[in-house]
């Protein structure tokens, strides 16, 4: 049938996506705002228009932590991106996470053989000095 092509780590990892995420971070972050703060509801909005409305406005509150959530997963994004050497993975393709260990099959199989070879085939001490 058709092979699966697997994705580079430069059409993983593009600006435009992490931009994205961080905006949906950010939308998420003041539409929450908003509805905990009553900025739909009429007695809000009534106080508003009539200038009895103390402190910083829903919407603006919304603003606020909407551009501030953007601005901290923008951040922390690029953070985790500074961990890893690009160079290291530039020409290779990606199938699993970059900052984790080998594979596990590799580690369990390597560990199993390395007992096996201590504890001798019975399972019990080598007898090999």
């Amino acid at each position: 049938m058709s092979e699966e092509k697997k994705s580079t780590r430069r059409e993983l990892l593009r600006p435009l996506h992490l931009l994205g995420i961080a905006l949906a971070a950010g939308v998420f972050a003041a539409v929450v705002t908003l509805v905990t703060t009553g900025a739909f509801t009429a007695r809000v909005n009534n106080a508003i228009a009539t200038g009895t409305y103390q402190g910083l406005t829903p919407i603006g509150l919304g603003l606020v932590i909407g551009g501030g959530a953007f601005i901290v997963t923008l951040l922390i994004m690029s953070m985790l991106i500074l961990a890893v050497d690009p160079r290291q993975y530039e020409d290779k393709t990606m199938d699993r996470p970059v900052l984790y260990d080998g594979e596990p099959d590799e580690q369990t199989g390597a560990a199993a053989s390395d007992d096996v070879q201590q504890k001798g085939p019975a399972g019990g001490e080598s007898t090999a000095s």
